[in-house]
């Protein structure tokens, strides 16, 4: 079952592939040995057109596993030169020309947020929310937001691009269905999309949103179904590539981890309760796409931060409402010229909504017992993974040989812990 799924999408297989060179070269530092794989390829490769029974018997459409192989090891072997080499340039600047004109551009726009009939600590969340901007973030303010359960307002992520995304195809629905309008809306998406990533700060989070919303846009464009584990596949595959390190990245798991999680557990959830009342549906949306996203990266949550909300459920809806609205009104406000009709009533608007949202914010930080805190080891935290992965399983496929992996992984979670408890020093 799993190999047929992951055979419907051919960036999986790569992606494990180069993952997998990632962490070899990372733990074991098999640069050199990695040089082998390349020599393999080439030697079959070179033997295939010297020798002709070699090139009989490999060449057939009977041993295409052969050449599947050798693919394989060759992406290992680069997949491990290219992270021995980005390994090699980690202590270098990461600066670069393009990361230095999006950090220009990115101040350029913070320049209005001085008209803002705001307190300095409203602005900062207003940046960060909009510009993802946070220089000016107070660590108390990002701990309230943590221990709220809507941390990942604070970092432009998908649900920014995807709100970006869909305020700007609003805009272009006007124009004509025809081709020639088709393509240009895909065009002017494409450009406003990747300038709002850039003025952003070229976040990894925000990067890994617009290469999935580009990899949607072109599908639907030229009339491909699209799969959105292939996407995110693909989405990530790119980055890694670009720099494999990015792989031990925080904000890098964490999105992608979410995304994972939503992709497979809120379809499943949301068909628990099926919701036809469209005044309910889309609250039961956002109650799905939390809990899902919230399963994925508690674990990690929990192993990075320490700690995990207890009130992510409470906070979320009414949050993710005000920030669907105050992300495009607190751009377009940024983008329109002082004077322009309406940009007066908009201000207000944004400076209403910015409030508002730190006002919640601010109540529900204050709840006892919002957060709980806890401390886990790597160690626990994969085999936590494994448990969650096995159920998932079993809950699709009813085998109860995953149900008794989840059970032994479980049994060796509590066995580490009691360990912890009685024979750590």
């Amino acid at each position: 079952m799993i190999i047929k799924e992951i055979q419907k999408r051919p960036f999986a297989r790569p992606l494990a592939i180069w993952i997998t060179g990632i962490l070899l070269q990372s733990y074991l530092n098999g640069s050199i040995a990695s040089l082998l794989l390349i020599l393999f390829p080439l030697l079959i490769i070179v033997l295939s057109r010297l020798v002709p029974e070699v090139e009989k018997r490999w060449c057939s459409y009977d041993s295409r596993w052969v050449w599947g192989v050798l693919f394989l090891s060759a992406l290992l072997s680069f997949s491990m030169q290219r992270t021995a080499y980005r390994q090699g340039r980690a202590d270098e600047p990461r600066s670069s020309l393009l990361m230095e004109f999006a950090q220009q551009e990115q101040v350029r726009f913070l320049q209005p947020f001085e008209r803002l009939n705001l307190s300095e600590e409203e602005k900062s969340v207003l940046a960060t929310i909009t510009l993802g901007y946070r220089a000016e973030m107070d660590r108390e303010v990002r701990k309230r937001f943590s221990s709220t359960g809507v941390a990942h307002l604070l970092a432009v992520s998908g649900f920014h691009v995807a709100i970006v995304c869909g305020f700007l195809s609003l805009l272009l629905s006007f124009l004509p269905k025809n081709s020639f309008c088709k393509w240009m809306k895909y065009l002017l998406l494409l450009v406003l999309l990747w300038t709002f990533v850039v003025i952003t700060g070229l976040a990894l989070s925000a990067i890994r949103a617009g290469l999935m919303l580009t990899f949607y846009l072109t599908g639907r464009t030229i009339r491909r179904k699209s799969d959105g584990y292939n996407t995110l596949a693909a989405s990530a595959f790119c980055m890694l590539v670009f720099n494999p390190l990015y792989l031990f990245d925080i904000g890098f798991q964490l999105s992608y981890l979410a995304v994972l999680s939503i992709l497979y557990l809120q379809p499943r959830l949301q068909n628990l309760i099926p919701v036809r009342n469209p005044l309910l549906a889309v609250p039961w949306g956002w109650v799905t796409l939390t809990v899902a996203a919230q399963v994925g990266t508690a674990l990690l949550c929990v192993y990075y931060f320490r700690q995990f909300s207890l009130i992510f459920l409470c906070t979320n809806l009414p949050l993710t409402f005000l920030a669907t609205w105050l992300i495009p009104a607190g751009l377009l406000w940024i983008l329109l010229p002082v004077g322009f009709p309406g940009y007066e009533q908009l201000q207000l608007f944004v400076e209403k909504m910015t409030r508002s949202l730190l006002w919640i914010v601010d109540s529900f930080s204050r709840v006892t017992g919002a957060a709980c805190h806890l401390r886990i080891n790597l160690f626990l935290t994969v085999l936590g993974y494994g448990v969650l992965f096995f159920l998932l399983l079993f809950g699709q496929t009813r085998r109860p040989r995953y149900i008794l992996m989840a059970l032994l992984l479980f049994l060796f979670i509590l066995l580490e812990l009691l360990i912890e408890r009685f024979f750590t020093v």
